[in-house]
């Protein structure tokens, strides 16, 4: 586990973008308070998903609206049709750690 930044830093129904060893993880904190880390770009179109919007948990991406589930990676909306890898987040001392080992078994490009 990585360290990101401290959940303080984070506020409610916001994402930041983060380099962990290479990989471009987006962590979310959605509206409800829990904590979720994707992969940082879109498999639509390669863009940012950390430019997109939190709504509940789902993760919206600016540029086609494709929609991913945060718990699963799994698109929920069109026009993705392959899933993003997510990331285990725990939460320590007010600090959120990201794994790099995806969670759902999908693996970055």
């Amino acid at each position: 586990m990585i360290r990101v930044c401290a959940t303080t830093e984070l506020p409610k129904g916001t994402v930041v973008s983060a380099d962990i060893d290479g990989v471009q993880v987006a962590v979310v904190h959605t509206d409800e308070g829990s904590f979720h880390a994707v992969h940082d770009e879109c498999s639509h179109a390669a863009v940012a998903l950390s430019e997109g919007e939190v709504d509940g948990c789902t993760l919206e991406c600016w540029l086609h609206g494709s929609r991913f589930d945060l718990r699963t990676g799994q698109p929920t909306g069109l026009p993705a049709t392959e899933p993003v890898p997510v990331f285990p987040v725990e939460i320590r001392d007010g600090d959120i750690y990201v794994s790099l080992t995806p969670s759902n078994g999908v693996v970055a490009p």
